[in-house]
């Protein structure tokens, strides 16, 4: 049987990208310089990634990239660049025998399933986490920088940004791009692929920029005490990612009601289009608004947030008493009870903040939603599956494909009146090619059917091991990693860690944000004999 695809041009590819990834290592590592801190873990893992790196190169010093051999690369490289991005992880936990001891021996990262865990949640900005404990006791400042660093490289895409830096993937950039961005994929903005990912990525950087200087504005004019110029700066680097971790145990909870009001629209943003920016700064500001994508978008945003701040503001939001076994006590409930309930301003600052972050799998956390009823809950768990828009850093099914299905069903129910009516299905105003909409027929059911095996084999293994487990935490650990939203409900909660799942359980999971981050077809598409063969 001989191989149709060239995995040598493939693998050297993958390689290319490795190597470069020592250049964003470099931030963290003068963090820890700053810090007084031990860089051992940062120049270890430079070492290893560019050994790999190189290595890899030389299977194939010039590659000739098609399709096929794009899938491939693109999903090798999002597997190894987390593996290597959990060697920080793994060194601090280890050290480096005999040579150096660990540095905090107690981290929950020293077991290689964890560290992966926490390394591809990170790359695929999920945001679900095993840390044991978020504080800089147990971790150094450096290591929890390299997390934040590991959403916003993953945000844009780490192939996109390969593409937009470097000249050996412009040729077949397209190919990887579209590897990357599946289904209704990256609008090419300009006539050379390399520029629009350029184009792509310095909206992400000025977003990115702007937010950490409001962040720490607030900060420096008393508004925001916590948000220090390291907070700010970590928090900025994992919004517009839509990622969602943060170096605060609490997550956003910790800092004032004014830094949740800045961080919701830029959740928003991160949440839409990057190509509808590209448009209004160059000379079509309209475009954003008659999109029907954002419109479709922002009425969902609206429509989750008002039945959320409905429940909340009425007290029907809030459970009666603490359930046992759960991550807050009464007295949390009874103070963020009594703050929101009957206060306008509260309750649609949360309903708001929450309701955003979890469509747009964000997955900050402005209070702990496990204090709220099960309507309340269920109503974020039908968010989990919404996501953000076609071109957006947002994970899940994505709007755009949401809008397709319902404005494909609305037409059969007008073809079966007039059966001989012709309609055809339009966005905005373009007529979308009758495969394309079976495609995405094709993957939302993927989609949910995944959703739904991946949540019963999460069950069975958390019986085989004696974990306590409720479904509907099952279900929100799987629609958070595969949607890479991050926090479910109970101990998967916002303020609560995937630590107490076994590894098998962590393993898989870690495949599900794989898949997920590369909406599942290309992925599954490696695993068929008809894509090896010729």
């Amino acid at each position: 049987m001989k191989l149709r695809v060239d995995y040598r041009a493939s693998l050297s590819l993958v390689g290319t990208v490795l190597k470069y990834l020592a250049v964003p290592l470099l931030i963290p590592l003068v963090t820890a310089l700053a810090y007084g801190e031990t860089v051992l873990p940062f120049v270890v893992t430079m070492v290893v990634t560019v050994a790999l790196g190189v290595s890899l190169e030389r299977l194939e010093p010039d590659p000739d990239l098609l399709a096929r051999e794009g899938f491939l690369m693109v999903g090798v490289t999002w597997l190894a660049v987390s593996v290597v991005g959990a060697v920080p992880y793994f060194v601090e936990a280890h050290g480096l025998p005999p040579v150096a001891a660990p540095v905090h021996p107690t981290s929950t990262l020293g077991n290689p399933a964890n560290a992966l865990f926490e390394s591809m949640s990170g790359f695929t900005t999920t945001g679900a986490t095993v840390l044991g404990d978020i504080s800089f006791e147990t971790h150094t400042r450096g290591i929890m920088m390299w997390r934040q660093l590991t959403q916003w490289l993953g945000g844009m895409g780490i192939v996109v940004l390969a593409v937009a830096i470097l000249p050996e993937l412009s040729v077949g950039g397209a190919q990887l791009m579209d590897a990357e961005a599946p289904g209704p994929g990256i609008e090419k903005l300009t006539p050379r692929i390399a520029e629009t990912a350029r184009a792509l990525w310095g909206a992400y950087l000025g977003f990115t920029v702007l937010e950490m200087a409001l962040l720490y504005g607030l900060h420096v004019g008393g508004m925001a005490p916590n948000m220090g110029l390291y907070n700010a700066v970590a928090h900025a680097l994992t919004t517009m990612p839509t990622g969602g971790f943060s170096p605060e145990a609490r997550s956003i909870e910790a800092f004032s009601a004014a830094a949740q009001w800045v961080i919701i629209p830029f959740m928003v943003a991160a949440g839409t289009n990057f190509a509808l920016f590209w448009h209004a700064l160059t000379g079509e500001p309209k475009r954003l608004f008659r999109d029907a994508e954002f419109r479709f978008y922002a009425g969902a945003l609206a429509a989750v947030t008002a039945i959320g701040a409905g429940l909340l503001l009425t007290g029907t939001g809030f459970v009666t008493s603490v359930p046992p076994g759960e991550t807050y006590d009464a007295a949390y409930l009874e103070t963020f009870r009594g703050a929101i309930v009957g206060q306008v301003e509260p309750a649609v600052r949360h309903a708001a903040f929450q309701a955003v972050s979890i469509v747009t799998t964000t997955g900050y956390a402005s209070m702990d939603f496990n204090t709220w009823s099960a309507p309340a809950q269920y109503l974020l768990l039908f968010a989990m599956f919404i996501g953000g828009s076609a071109g957006s850093t947002g994970g899940s099914i994505k709007i755009v494909r949401w809008y397709v299905v319902l404005k494909s069903l609305r037409r059969e129910l007008f073809t079966t009146a007039h059966p001989d009516a012709v309609r055809p299905v339009r966005l905005g105003g373009r007529t979308i090619d009758e495969r394309a909409i079976r495609g995405i027929y094709a993957f939302t059911l993927l989609y949910l059917v995944m959703f739904f095996v991946a949540t019963v084999l999460l069950v069975v293994d958390a019986t085989r091991i004696g974990q306590s487990l409720s479904v509907l935490e099952a279900m929100s650990a799987v629609a958070a990693t595969l949607g890479n939203v991050g926090p479910g409900f109970g101990a998967v909660g916002p303020m609560g860690s995937y630590l107490g799942f076994s590894d098998a359980s962590k393993v898989f999971m870690t495949l599900l944000m794989w898949a997920g981050r590369l909406e599942i077809i290309p992925v599954l598409v490696l695993f068929t004999p008809e894509y090896w063969q010729r």
